[in-house]
């Protein structure tokens, strides 16, 4: 029998699963012995490197197609494609993209272990999708500027699919375009002006982020939604969070012109609120055994207190003790931080030696 390869990490959470089922009773030793055979520590992380090297490869057919549009006879063939309907350019996108997730979806079912491969079929469909989109509106536009409803359009789309092939990738997309027709929508209902309700488009998506990580602890015990639960929830904390970072720094301001007019130090309050909203977020992660809102929480409450501390001292300090402080704070996080890792281990290997004992 062949042995399951893990990585490091996975490899602990096993052992410990293992030995807390021991603990309790609910396995015993000669099951758990041959649980922790079943499996060993990989040397090399050959999936990371497949998953890196299938998206080079996506990146450098996009430079490719780049590269081989600027020549001079292609140029002249896209002329001639110029004068093609944009509902026949439509379609054709529209076609391809079907082609793309029907080959996906079959290499899912018939190579499951072909991840990346698969996603990067499914991601050219992604592609193709947009682009038949973005044809079908330019085919129906009537010259009011209203794209923001392609935007829209796009949330369905890509919702429908995400939910009929089960992929998260897909989802990934639906999310973007909802929060790319938000974007848009409040921009074209203010005819592009500054403000969307007393609102810059910093703070609108602070409200954005809000909304969607509120719908999500609602759906939280739904089982239809269960499969993008935790895609959704991150999507939306990191919404939440850039924009709480762009506000810290442009406060609600909503040109970059009346923005340099200012003091930094007059917009201290957004850089207090969003430190409050990541101290909020560590705390409930602490609280509820939230692993995303904790990790969220804590790397955001540190992205805002040094974003303030560049903002503030790096004009009126010596540049020397600047990364001198700089790099004592770095260094005292990372010993308290290794600090609480060993105490872990420590338990971690007592709890172990206790069990096989």
């Amino acid at each position: 029998m062949s042995k399951l390869n893990l990585d490091k990490q996975e490899s602990e959470f096993l052992n410990s699963t293992i030995s807390h089922w021991e603990k309790e009773g609910l396995l015993d030793n000669t099951h758990a012995e041959k649980l922790r055979s079943s499996y060993e520590v990989k040397g090399f992380d050959w999936m990371r490197l497949a998953k890196y090297s299938f998206w080079i490869a996506l990146a450098c057919g996009i430079i490719a197609i780049g590269s081989l549009i600027i020549n001079d006879t292609v140029i002249q063939w896209l002329q001639q494609l110029y004068y093609t309907p944009d509902i026949v350019i439509s379609i054709i996108a529209g076609a391809a993209a079907a082609i793309f997730y029907y080959q996906g979806r079959k290499r899912e079912r018939l190579f499951p272990e072909q991840v990346f491969s698969n996603e990067a079929l499914i991601f050219t469909g992604v592609l193709f999708t947009a682009c038949c989109i973005a044809y079908l509106g330019k085919s129906f536009d009537n010259g009011s500027g209203h794209y923001s409803l392609l935007f829209l359009l796009s949330v369905f789309v890509y919702g429908f699919l995400a939910w009929r092939m089960d992929s998260s990738l897909i989802w990934l997309f639906a999310l973007i375009s909802l929060g790319s027709w938000f974007g848009t929508e409040t921009g074209y209902q203010t005819r592009w002006a500054n403000y969307f309700l007393g609102m810059n488009y910093p703070l609108r998506f602070v409200v954005f982020g809000i909304v969607l990580v509120s719908v999500v602890y609602l759906l939280r015990s739904k089982k239809w939604f269960e499969r993008f639960w935790e895609l959704t929830y991150v999507v939306g904390l990191l919404y939440l969070f850039l924009s709480l970072w762009m506000l810290s720094i442009f406060g609600n301001y909503g040109s970059v012109d009346a923005w340099y007019q200012i003091k930094q130090i007059s917009l201290y309050y957004w850089g207090i609120i969003s430190a409050a909203v990541a101290g909020c977020f560590l705390w409930l992660g602490l609280k509820t055994k939230d692993a995303i809102a904790r990790e969220f929480g804590i790397t955001f409450l540190l992205i805002f207190i040094y974003t303030k501390y560049v903002e503030y001292l790096w004009d009126h300090i010596d540049h020397t003790i600047f990364f001198a402080i700089l790099g004592l704070s770095f260094w005292l996080i990372g010993r308290k931080a290794e600090r609480i890792w060993n105490i872990r281990s420590a338990d971690d290997k007592k709890h172990d030696g206790v069990i096989n004992a």
